[in-house]
Parts: C-alpha cells; sequence; structure tokens
C-alpha cells in the first residue's frame, strides 16, 4: 500500500471518529435536562418565572375545583335536592375531599399533557418501584427533622408577626364523629387519602416538573410555599413549609416520594389522635 493511500485510510477513520463523536453528544444533548441546555433558557428570570406559573397553576386549580363544587352542593341544596344536615356527614365529606383531589389531580396533571404536551412519567412523578424498607426508616426521622424546623419556624414568625393568630384551629372537615364507623371514615380520609393525593401533586409533578428544568435549591422553595400556601393559614402554612423542604430533601435523597409519603401519613396520624382520639366529642 502506497504512501498515499494509507493517508487516505487514516483521514477516513479520523473523519469517521468526529462524525461519531458528534452524533454522540447530540443524543446526549437530548437526553439531557432543559436545565443543562443553555439554548432553551438562556434568562434565569424565565426559568424563575415559569417555575413560579407551575405552583400558581396548581394553587389555582385547587381554589377552582372547591369553589366550583362547594357552589354545586349549595345549588342542589337550595332546590331541596339534599337536606343540608348531609354536608356534616362524614362519609359525605370524604365524598367531597375524594372528588377534590381526584379533579385537582386530574386537572392539574392532564390538562398541561393535553394543551401543552408535558409528558409524565412515573419517574418524574416519584412513582416508580415500591416502597423499600429504607422508605419506612427515613420516614419518623424525616417527621422528627421537619417538626424540630417547624417549631424553631414558628418561634422566629411569631416573633415577626405578633399581629397572626397563631392559635387558629384548622378545619378539615370532619367536625362531629360517632361511631367507630365515622372514625374510620375520617381516619382514611386523612391520613391515607389526603397525604397520597398531596404527594402526588405537589412532592410528584410539581416537583418533578420543576426538578427537570431547574437546580434542587429553587425547586424545593418553589414546591413548598406553594404548598404552604394551599392551606391558607399562617401556622398551618409555617409547618407544612418545612414539611415539604423534607420531603423534597427526602425525594433528592431517594429518588421517589414514598419516604415523604410516610411522613405526610404519619403527620397526619399524629395531627388525627390529637384531634379526635386524644380530645374525643362530648356525647350528651
Amino acid at each position: 500500500m502506497s504512501e498515499a493511500e494509507k493517508s487516505t485510510k487514516e483521514t477516513g477513520k479520523k473523519a469517521k471518529a468526529v462524525v461519531k463523536q458528534a452524533a454522540n453528544g447530540s443524543k446526549k444533548a437530548e437526553k439531557a435536562p432543559v436545565a443543562q441546555n443553555p439554548k432553551a433558557w438562556t434568562k434565569g428570570w424565565k426559568l424563575a418565572l415559569w417555575g413560579l406559573l407551575m405552583a400558581v397553576w396548581v394553587f389555582a386549580v385547587l381554589i377552582a375545583v372547591q369553589f366550583v363544587l362547594a357552589f354545586l352542593i349549595r345549588l342542589v341544596i337550595h332546590f331541596g335536592w339534599m337536606g343540608e344536615s348531609l354536608v356534616e356527614k362524614p362519609v359525605f365529606v370524604m365524598g367531597y375531599q375524594a372528588v377534590v383531589y381526584a379533579l385537582s389531580l386530574a386537572v392539574s396533571i392532564l390538562l398541561p399533557r393535553k394543551v401543552l404536551k408535558y409528558k409524565n412519567s412515573r419517574n418524574e412523578l416519584g412513582l416508580y418501584g415500591l416502597p423499600t424498607w429504607i422508605d419506612l426508616l427515613l420516614g419518623p426521622v424525616g417527621l422528627f427533622v421537619a417538626m424540630i424546623g417547624a417549631g424553631i419556624l414558628l418561634f422566629v414568625a411569631q416573633k415577626l408577626l405578633p399581629g397572626v393568630n397563631w392559635e387558629e384551629e384548622q378545619d378539615v372537615g370532619f367536625n362531629m364523629l360517632f361511631g367507630v364507623r365515622d372514625y374510620l371514615v375520617a381516619f382514611f380520609a386523612l391520613v391515607v387519602a389526603a397525604p397520597f393525593c398531596e404527594e402526588v401533586l405537589f412532592r410528584g409533578w410539581l416537583y418533578g416538573k420543576l426538578r427537570g428544568r431547574m437546580s434542587a435549591l429553587p425547586a424545593i422553595l418553589i414546591t413548598s410555599i406553594a404548598f404552604g400556601v394551599a392551606h391558607m393559614q399562617w401556622n398551618v402554612g409555617v409547618t407544612v413549609f418545612v414539611m415539604s423542604i423534607v420531603m423534597c430533601l427526602l425525594r433528592e435523597l431517594t429518588g421517589t416520594i414514598y419516604a415523604g409519603l410516610v411522613v405526610h401519613i404519619l403527620k397526619n396520624a399524629l395531627a388525627f389522635y390529637m384531634l379526635y382520639v386524644a380530645n374525643p366529642f362530648p356525647t350528651y
């Protein structure tokens, strides 16, 4: 083989290597999250605005769903199709909350999927696989850390905002419970259904979307602020804000929402005990 032929062959090999390297780089760029693509988000304020709009969207859907359902219930009562006393029944309250969460999840997640082409996966929602022993063990630890942090933040907030009613009781909907069935219904609604739906919506869908386009810190803060504001009560909002930070960190650590779900369930179970078991309704 002549020197010219060898030179031509070597040049061809180098060209193929360059093309292959460029193709691999292109594939990596396609798989990389948007946060690592400077062409997609050239200005930080656009990303911050998008994150805030995502949080406002979730909050607005929750409020709108509750407003529409409350209006429909009042309309049904007005026309005499349902007695007003039924609204206080635990089974009705559980059904109402179930519809609120189901519609909120459907509208929040499916509408952006249809309109904005925001695809969702189990990985993004943090629901892949099954809970592990690590998730179960991290739950109590996370709750302890969250309660300590919430206590500190509440103390600071009380000093900074003395005019706020920090002793306001939270209205969870179940105002009167009679008998084992009522307690079981309230327990399922408050300790099982509510934590699961809220985790899927906030630490699952919202945090998953934010985390796909920004770093952990702003995603955690936006998610946690939205979660606190959604409870529409200062003392509860501060507590769940800190809880959300811990639960987001647990998702960063484990990759799923399961450990945070355990934290949420334990916290609501403790609140249920304090509200309905330690201080039962008086009987007449």
